[in-house]
């Protein structure tokens, strides 16, 4: 007999309050695959979420807005991830230092890809801050002409 407590569901409205997205972002990232509760769930029934799926939820909120990510890419980096996380689990189980050697070589390209995402968001944001940087100083500079007319 297990003396451990059943875990907690959550509905997708406390779900959507606890992370501050609305319960169609939650809806949108199911269909997506970032979230694995609607193949689980038969038709009609609510959607219940766990307390890692909420934490799954918040992280993928987070490297949307951190990254300022798209949809493609989000699910492109959670799929990085998710077989990332998959080589650590071969990784634990393996003593071969042949297979450990083919865990690290399949994930070098996954955390390539990773990085490139992170990498691509960097240079536009440089590019933006430049512009931003050139607008700023003309700005200063009619000013300043300005100022001196008076």
């Amino acid at each position: 007999m297990s003396t451990e407590a059943p875990e907690r569901s959550y509905r997708i409205g406390e779900v959507a309050e606890r992370v501050g997205v609305t319960t169609r972002t939650i809806r949108y990232y199911e269909e997506f695959g970032l979230l694995g509760t609607a193949a689980a769930r038969t038709k009609g029934a609510h959607r219940l979420y766990t307390e890692t799926d909420i934490a799954r939820l918040e992280e993928l909120i987070r490297l949307r807005d951190l990254l300022g990510l798209s949809l493609e890419e989000l699910v492109a980096l959670a799929e990085a991830e998710e077989a990332r996380a998959a080589l650590r689990d071969q990784w634990a189980e393996s003593t071969s230092d042949r297979e450990r050697a083919r865990i690290v070589e399949a994930a070098v390209p996954l955390v390539e890809r990773q990085l490139e995402l992170v990498r691509a968001r960097r240079r536009r944001l440089a590019e933006f801050e430049d512009e931003l940087s050139e607008k700023l100083l003309s700005l200063r500079v009619r000013r300043d002409e300005l100022q001196r007319k008076r």
